[in-house]
């Protein structure tokens, strides 16, 4: 029986790339001189700092440029409270999320239940969900209403197996 798996998963080496080149990028900014800025990722989690809150922001705008290019999905990430630091200065961590939790797999295979052709049908598995169907052409409808609708995190299909 043909079947495929939805994941949600994220490039971590393009993500540190994207990272290092805003930082690169800030550094050399005529207008973030002097701001104390600084963008770090560890393991899941991207911390900014800056002198400002505006600053803070075109950092920020900076890093989600800089992911763009390397063609990482900007639904992953889980942007935190705007926090106040030390000598006034303003604090945002941001999260990557990777996989898909238990509701959205609920979400999905609901929504391939209800709008996704007649002979597919989803299963959960850990933090995939595989979709099976009699016919290829019916994985490839489920792929392609999948697709339109927006579940707000990056779906990627893989092992598509006859």
């Amino acid at each position: 029986m043909p079947s495929f798996d939805v994941v949600s998963e994220i490039d971590e080496q393009e993500v540190k790339n994207a990272v290092d080149q805003a930082v690169r990028e800030v550094t050399t900014r005529f207008d973030f001189k002097n701001t104390d800025s600084s963008i770090e990722l560890v393991d899941t989690k991207i911390t900014l700092a800056s002198a400002t809150e505006d600053r803070l922001k075109a950092l920020l705008q900076v890093l989600e440029e800089k992911l763009v290019r390397r063609e990482v999905s900007l639904k992953t990430l889980d942007h935190g409270k705007v926090e106040e630091a030390s000598r006034g200065s303003a604090r945002q961590v941001i999260t990557l999320k990777a996989g898909i939790s238990s509701d959205k797999a609920k979400e999905i295979n609901r929504f391939l239940k209800e709008e996704g052709p007649k002979g597919a049908q989803g299963s959960t598995q850990g933090d995939c969900v595989r979709v099976t169907a009699k016919k290829r052409d019916d994985l490839q409808a489920a792929i392609a209403t999948l697709k339109a609708h927006d579940f707000e995190l990056p779906l990627q299909f893989k092992n598509f197996r006859d």
